[in-house]
């Protein structure tokens, strides 16, 4: 085994893992996709690389599919469910990391009224989507128990970021609109 840095890639396939048992690295990308991916921006590359790097490093155990694809598929070692349990148990006093090429555009001068507008067009129907899978979470079962109410609060963390976003663009656009009299 060899010794690494864990990042929060490398715990994205650990939390991945351990709430789907063994899967695939293709697996993990359409988890991603419909998980943290809302909120947590990665290379998909990273989602074929890390498996086997933790892998290497006692975290996950691999296996090759016998025949047909012969896909490699990974699940949590003992290490790897203690180093994600660690982790999990740690509260971060990081800020939140922002990367927003809307505002990286708009700080450099680009037409306020035009991005806003752009944003607005995304943002709208995401915060539809966002509280349409809230309310299919409330209603599921699954979503009951303490161990679910984590992606229930990041979902309603990410309904409030989205929200509060639309307010920032809406009110971006009105300044413009106020300015261009």
């Amino acid at each position: 085994m060899q010794a690494i840095e864990l990042t929060p890639t490398s715990y994205i396939v650990l939390g991945l893992l351990n709430q789907a048992g063994e899967t695939t690295p293709y697996r993990l990308k359409q988890m991603v996709d419909a998980s943290v991916g809302h909120f947590w921006s990665l290379h998909r590359s990273q989602l074929h690389a890390e498996p086997a790097r933790l892998a290497r490093a006692g975290y996950l155990s691999e296996r090759q599919e016998p025949a047909g694809r012969r896909r490699k598929r990974y699940a949590l070692t003992d290490r790897g469910k203690e180093a994600l349990a660690v982790w999990v148990a740690t509260p971060t006093e990081q800020f939140t990391e922002l990367r927003d090429l809307a505002f990286l555009k708009l700080f450099f001068g680009t037409d306020p009224s035009a991005q806003a507008n752009a944003q607005l067009t995304v943002l709208r129907p995401l915060l539809e989507t966002y509280e349409t899978m809230l309310a299919a979470a409330r209603s599921d079962d699954r979503f009951t128990g303490d161990a679910q109410r984590g992606p229930l609060r990041t979902l309603q963390a990410g309904i409030d970021q989205t929200r509060s976003a639309i307010g920032t663009w809406e009110r971006i656009a009105g300044e413009s609109r106020s300015a261009s009299r």
